[in-house]
């Protein structure tokens, strides 16, 4: 899937927070929605329903009835999505090319040492 929706619409953060619950269970219940996410955003059930209907119109968010309520499930899947964000991040950010990227976090230090480990050790993989 591209990175962006099938409607073409970006997912903004506080919906890819309401993603995030749906990956990684789902269906679920809006009230289970905002279980997993409200408590730690300080959001109202009304504005899970609100993120969740948003992301039902961009298609990112698939809904089937439940008797009176409907059940929840990522239109999406989340490998795609990332996939998708971190190339439109490398193409905006450094012109398409993931070395510039690589040398900002390593000058940045934003890389550890089990970050540069890993690096290496996908880098040989690409390389057989």
């Amino acid at each position: 899937m591209p990175e962006q929706v099938q409607s073409g619409e970006r997912i903004s953060e506080a919906e890819h927070a309401v993603m995030e619950a749906l990956w990684a269970a789902s269906p679920l219940t809006a009230n289970e929605v905002a279980d997993a996410v409200a408590p730690a955003r300080d959001w109202t059930l009304a504005t899970v329903k609100t993120l969740l209907s948003r992301l039902v119109a961009k298609q990112a968010v698939l809904t089937q009835p439940d008797g009176k309520r409907f059940l929840y499930s990522p239109a999406l899947a989340r490998d795609a999505y990332v996939g998708g964000e971190s190339k439109r991040l490398v193409e905006r950010l450094f012109g398409g090319r993931a070395a510039p990227l690589f040398a900002h976090l390593a000058e940045t230090e934003s890389l550890s040492a089990a970050d540069i480990a890993e690096i290496e050790a996908l880098l040989q993989e690409l390389k057989k």
